[in-house]
């Protein structure tokens, strides 16, 4: 299959992806920062130290050259620049893009939804072809959008696909969503409550399926932009029950319609007023791609991962990057404001 390098090989997404090149047949050099290795990498796999910033580190790690490299951690306009000054000797490259930066026929994205009527409603499901951000520096979707752009305007000279990926989940993410209800079974929280009818749907994506996407892509090189999501989006409430169902734990479920009551009750890391599903029909068109699981199959291994991470552990030190993701918009373990609210409720 030729030389593969994966940029960013030891995080939640490079992991997967090493590993579905290296068992493809390709050669693969496994780049990151600290230049470790993963438990489930076959012994070929050559792990190396390089930091992003360093523009002859990147250059030196191609060497005289590969024939595909996968960058997961890329974004903006300075990324995008250090992949074209290499474009001479990549065949061709596959990037880790994100769902975020769509927007609805109002201009309303993921940065709104924090605003009066700031929900944005898109299609479903949502076509590569709908409207974006504008690009620029300021935010993760602009210059993730920037990003695209700017190598999508290198055409031939590198051929790149880009995949907007979805809400990633499985072992070793840093801003795991799923700890909203693990926690919960943990903690021993038998209510679970859930503002817009528990009906909120924000398309999931699988380590594995988007390392699958990965593989497609690097046997298959073209200039496109592709979604990347899981086969099934299953609602808010559909994923509490299938934590408890992983878990063993039974809980009830109190159902808010409209929005929650407050920043600390009925707000999860997939609360949207409306749905946000991705079409995932060109990427069987244009590679083949076939799901190699859904979300309610890889979850035991995520609960796993998180239980065990979460061992004597405070949540916040396990997962800091979580705690500061969703510290603006959600208190997401704020039990008093629960109980409170269930109480006046009660009454």
């Amino acid at each position: 299959m030729g030389h593969a390098v994966v940029v960013g090989a030891t995080g939640q997404i490079g992991r997967a992806a090493v590993r579905a090149l290296a068992e493809d047949g390709w050669a693969v050099t496994a780049a990151s920062r600290a230049g470790g290795r993963d438990g489930t990498w076959p012994g070929e796999v050559r792990a190396v130290r390089l930091d992003r910033a360093d523009d002859e580190a990147l250059a030196a790690l191609v060497g005289d050259g590969c024939d595909v490299l996968v960058d997961v951690v890329a974004y903006g306009a300075e990324h995008a620049r250090q992949l074209a000054g290499l474009r001479d000797r990549v065949g061709s490259a596959v990037v880790v893009s994100s769902g975020a930066v769509y927007v609805d026929d109002r201009g309303r994205g993921f940065d709104t939804q924090g605003e009066p009527d700031g929900f944005p409603r898109y299609p479903v499901p949502i076509p590569e072809t709908w409207r974006t951000v504008e690009p620029g520096e300021a935010t993760y979707d602009t210059r993730k959008i920037r990003l695209e752009r700017d190598l999508l305007a290198l055409g031939d000279a590198l051929p790149t696909t880009l995949l907007r990926a979805g809400a990633v989940h499985g072992p070793h993410c840093r801003a795991p969503r799923e700890l909203y209800f693990v926690k919960r079974v943990l903690d021993g929280r038998r209510v679970r409550v859930l503002s817009h009818g528990g009906g909120s749907r924000f398309h999931p994506v699988s380590v594995l399926n988007l390392a699958e996407l990965i593989r497609l892509a690097a046997a298959r090189p073209g200039s496109r932009v592709l979604n990347a999501g899981d086969p099934d989006v299953p609602t808010v409430a559909e994923i509490s029950a299938a934590v408890d169902a992983v878990t063993g734990f039974e809980s009830e479920t109190v159902l808010v319609e409209g929005e929650a009551p407050g920043k600390g009750v009925g707000l999860t890391p997939w609360s949207t007023a409306h749905p946000v599903v991705y079409d995932m029909a060109a990427a069987g068109r244009e590679l083949g791609y076939t799901a190699v699981t859904t979300y309610r199959d890889a979850l035991p291994a995520t609960v796993a991962w998180l239980t065990d991470r979460l061992a004597g552990r405070d949540w916040r030190v396990a997962f800091p990057e979580l705690a500061r993701a969703y510290a603006p918009l959600i208190d997401l373990f704020d039990y008093a404001a629960e109980d409170a609210w269930l109480a006046d409720r009660g009454r």
